[in-house]
């Protein structure tokens, strides 16, 4: 073995003690905790600021159909909700002209769309971490293992035992990044689910109520709608 390929050894050796199983697990423990925080504040988030669709609908168009917007508007300040906050938009310019009411709920719509699937995609990023990290961690046990084997004054009767110690020790910090990988990329599927399914209720109930506004203008009471600018 050459100088050189003796210099790279010992460097590849160093390098591979700062990323140890114990270190990397550690790391991961992190990863772990970036993971459970950002399901639980989603989870809370989409499930937590949702409304009954057809109970929500059914108000609205009651209320419009009737004529009195005022109480329509109340509805959707009492309900904290992206949809009740995007319709409400559109019924603050009903005495305005059809392209500002659509306009008003398009520009509500930008400001709560992005806020649905907020670092949600941190989820992703954090199952490759935790994976990455438990590979890194169980190749630098691995060196370990087998460098503290390799010397001359190591009992040979020993030999397997400490290397089958160190391969089993590294080997837990794959299964723990793997497994965190796994809660990380299944939270990730389920919020995506539940984001998309919360876009298309807010795109087809603010359909329905800006159809319900433009095509019964003629019975909307403006009394107590606030004047837009």
């Amino acid at each position: 073995m050459s100088a050189l390929d003796k210099i790279m050894i010992g460097i590849v050796r160093k390098l591979a003690g700062g990323f140890s199983e114990g270190i990397m697990l550690l790391l991961i423990v992190v990863w772990s905790a970036f993971v459970v925080a950002i399901i639980v504040e989603r989870a809370m988030k989409l499930y937590s600021k949702s409304v009954n669709k057809d109970a929500f609908l059914a108000t609205m168009q009651k209320c419009i159909l009737a004529g009195d917007v005022s109480k329509a508007i109340k509805t959707c300040s009492a309900a904290d909700a992206p949809v009740a906050r995007i319709v409400q938009a559109g019924l603050l310019k009903v005495n305005r002209p059809d392209d500002e009411v659509q306009a008003a709920m398009d520009e509500a719509a930008l400001k709560e769309l992005p806020e649905l699937s907020k670092r949600t995609g941190y989820l992703a990023l954090l199952a490759n971490l935790s994976m990455l990290s438990g590979l890194l961690g169980t190749v630098g046990g691995l060196i370990d293992s087998f460098g503290a084997v390799a010397g001359e004054s190591v009992d040979a009767s020993q030999k397997a035992r400490i290397l089958a110690a160190g391969i089993s020790m590294a080997m837990n910090c794959t299964w723990f990044g793997l497994f965190v990988a796994i809660v990380a990329l299944l939270g990730f599927a389920v919020l995506n689910g539940k984001t998309q399914s919360v876009e298309d209720e807010i795109n087809e109930v603010s359909v329905k109520v800006l159809n319900l506004v433009l095509t019964n203008r003629q019975k909307v009471n403006l009394a107590g709608v606030p004047q837009a600018a």
